[in-house]
């Protein structure tokens, strides 16, 4: 029987834990979306529905996405576009096709308000503009996968329901950021969606995310988090998602596209500043986010140190091991929600990337530390 020495049974010790933890994570959260069967919508009836944008300088944008948004198949919505202080050519658009859209609302702030930063003004102010009880949220820069985008929303909704999550995907392009960022927004998404899965829903994405009106009233809109520039998503489904009021709406005829960023600088500032608002989540989301991240940073430094260290062929086949069964897992959760996201050709690029996106959110991280990222515009 091979003698381990001490520095090798502590590093297994550390590895074999960390593993384990992963593998909680990934078979007891992460399979949810993977396995989930195709989910009936809870209701036939389609209440009328306000979609709300803000939008400043997004002319070329609106132009181009505007029209999917406002020409739904649906009976009863209106969409209402908050034009924050725009100095290009986004008012006479506006007004242009507002003769073509009646259901289109404009409503325009002159002069930007300098003491409130990022679009949780504006935003307010197109939900409290907003004549229906339930909101569609999106962005300028974002277009509908489908004319069914607001119908397999609004299907979640019941007496219970006042939150509905959805996906929003970047297109995909040539090139080595985009799937970078598609990558990592499947990432989050990953975690996300899954904890929704499971009755612990802890955010939202701004470009596809659906609430009742009166919920944000009740809760006095982003009042508790108006320092924070980002966050309009996130730290208000935060604050307000509950197991019994919130649902996840999972059809591709649901998802809402987005433009990517064609710069890594200009990425990597907007991914610091979504990180700050991490620090505002409930204790218990901090902690259940954290130990995956932590579980997985163990996983690596143990790995690597076990790699430097080893001196017995026993702990070689132990690594062979731990690294395959993560694999093989990886692969499978990997694979299967891919499929149901309509994630095309980043399956390899998400099992070889990890330990090098981990190592860029830790600069992200410790970056947003010392430093404060740009404000949103």
């Amino acid at each position: 029987m091979p003698q381990f020495t001490l520095v090798e049974i502590v590093l297994l010790a550390f590895l074999l834990t960390s593993l384990l933890v992963q593998m909680i994570y990934y078979w007891g959260l992460f399979s949810k979306p993977a396995f989930l069967k195709k989910q009936p919508p809870v209701t036939t009836e389609q209440p009328p529905v306000s979609v709300v944008i803000s939008a400043r300088n997004e002319y070329h944008h609106l132009k181009k996405n505007l029209p999917a948004i406002l020409e739904q198949k649906y009976p009863d919505f209106e969409v209402v576009v908050v034009n924050h202080a725009s100095d290009d050519e986004t008012a006479d658009y506006l007004k242009e096709i507002q003769n073509n859209y009646p259901h289109l609302k404009v409503i325009t702030i002159a002069q930007d308000l300098n003491f409130f930063h990022g679009k949780k003004f504006p935003l307010s102010i197109g939900i409290k503009s907003a004549a229906h009880e339930i909101l569609l949220l999106t962005d300028a820069d974002c277009k509908p996968a489908s004319p069914y985008w607001i119908s397999r929303m609004a299907s979640n909704y019941n007496n219970e329901t006042e939150v509905v999550i959805g996906y929003g995907p970047y297109h995909r392009e040539k090139g080595f950021l985009n799937r970078l960022i598609r990558y990592d927004t499947f990432l989050v998404a990953l975690q996300y969606l899954s904890f929704a899965l499971i009755g612990k829903p802890y955010m939202g994405v701004g470009r596809n995310l659906s609430y009742r009106k009166s919920i944000f009233l009740k809760n006095k809109g982003f009042i508790a988090h108006y320092s924070v520039a980002s966050g309009d998503d996130d730290l208000f489904i935060n604050e307000v998602a509950q197991k019994k009021n919130t649902r996840t709406e999972l059809s591709p005829e649901s998802f809402v596209f987005s433009e990517p960023k064609h710069n890594f600088d200009e990425w990597f500032r907007q991914k610091r500043r979504h990180l700050t608002t991490g620090k505002k989540y409930k204790p218990k989301y901090k902690f259940l986010l954290g130990m995956f991240s932590l579980s997985l940073g163990f996983y690596y430094l143990s790995l690597m140190a076990l790699f430097i260290v080893v001196t017995q062929l026993p702990v070689f086949y132990i690594l062979v091991g731990a690294i395959s069964f993560r694999f093989i897992t990886r692969l499978i959760i990997h694979k299967k929600v891919l499929d149901k996201l309509q994630e095309k050709q980043i399956l390899l690029f998400s099992l070889l990337w990890e330990p090098f996106h981990i190592l860029l959110m830790l600069m992200a991280g410790i970056m947003s530390l010392f430093t404060k990222p740009t404000q949103w515009k």
